[in-house]
């Protein structure tokens, strides 16, 4: 397709887009602004864009793309729980995976790439079930050391968006992969930002007497 025929389509895409498809987008948009900005208010933003992409979802007959967000929803959850401030107890601060998370995350994006591969493969119309399972595998990856505010989550995020964006404009999907752009450049100034808030913190603390 031409230039002017993708732009067309695009056109066409925001024109046809409902009023529930734009709040589904807005919250996704806000959550990554608040990840990004290392503010609790990710989570809830997050529920409530993935309750109702699952609903969108849903009705439009994607099965397996509403699993993959209910596990989204399972991790914002967990994640709120694991992030929140406790009584006595100091925010979770953003800090690098060890050896065994970075174990645990390989085998996410392993395990999961297989297990997805092979239920669109088989138990789906899929055209593209391998690429499919890598971006969504990738994206289970990053939600969970977003979870645990750990700094890779952006590396493991914006591999999945760097698939996600040819993938979708296979599809034919501009207003997703152009607003999947965007968000792999949030998530390269989150993973800058942590960066700073880690260095401060380590600053910090070989200062003697700092708080």
């Amino acid at each position: 397709m031409t230039v002017h025929e993708w732009a067309s389509l695009l056109v066409q895409q925001v024109a046809e887009t409902d009023w529930l498809q734009w709040v589904a987008v807005a919250a996704g948009v806000a959550e990554v602004l608040y990840a990004r900005a290392g503010k609790i208010w990710l989570y809830p933003t997050g529920i409530l864009g993935t309750v109702l992409t699952i609903y969108i979802l849903w009705c439009s007959g994607l099965y397996a793309e509403c699993w993959l967000n209910g596990y989204y929803f399972v991790m914002s959850v967990y994640g709120w729980w694991h992030w929140a401030r406790k009584k006595n107890t100091p925010p979770v601060k953003a800090s690098y995976c060890n050896a065994a998370e970075w174990w645990i995350t390989g085998a996410i994006v392993v395990l999961g790439t297989l297990l997805l591969y092979v239920i669109l493969k088989y138990k789906t119309p899929s055209t593209v079930p391998f690429w499919d399972a890598w971006v969504s595998a990738t994206a289970w990856a990053g939600m969970w050391l977003l979870a645990r505010r750990k700094i890779e989550n952006w590396i493991l995020l914006n591999i999945s968006n760097l698939f996600a964006v040819p993938l979708l404009f296979y599809k034919h999907l501009p207003m997703f992969a152009a607003l999947t752009v965007f968000l792999f450049v949030i998530a390269v100034q989150g993973f800058f930002a942590w960066r700073k808030e880690i260095r401060a913190d380590a600053l910090g603390t070989m200062i003697p007497g700092h708080s």
